[in-house]
């Protein structure tokens, strides 16, 4: 977002919100809010979301350590580095619980945790 000698400088002229902050001097930062109010509560909610999207991505990270843990059971054992019918539930739980999009999600899980060992 560097700015270049072309780029207009921002105007105080009333638009339609497009969730961008281009007017200067906004009393609502760069939440796209049009009051106070509303701007601190987008703020609220944004460092609640901050604090999940932690909270995730450790629990993602503890899920890649857990993943390992199997993988190197299951090799040591003879058996196969992945289980398909394993990965099998989990897309279908994921998908059951979120809907199409939760197919996605737990593929990028899926992929995060293979081959760690």
């Amino acid at each position: 977002m560097a700015t270049t000698a072309n780029t207009p400088a921002p105007t105080n002229t009333l638009t339609p919100d497009t969730g961008s902050s281009g007017s200067s001097g906004s009393s609502s930062g760069d939440t796209g809010a049009r009051t106070e109010e509303a701007a601190a509560r987008i703020a609220d909610a944004r460092a609640r979301i901050d604090d999940l999207d932690g909270r995730i991505i450790g629990l993602v990270q503890e899920r890649m350590a857990v993943s390992a843990i199997i993988q190197q059971a299951r090799i040591a054992s003879g058996g196969r580095r992945v289980n398909l019918s394993r990965e099998m539930e989990i897309l279908t739980h994921y998908r059951d619980q979120l809907g199409k999009p939760g197919t996605a999600l737990a593929m990028t899980l899926l992929e995060l945790c293979r081959g760690r060992v």
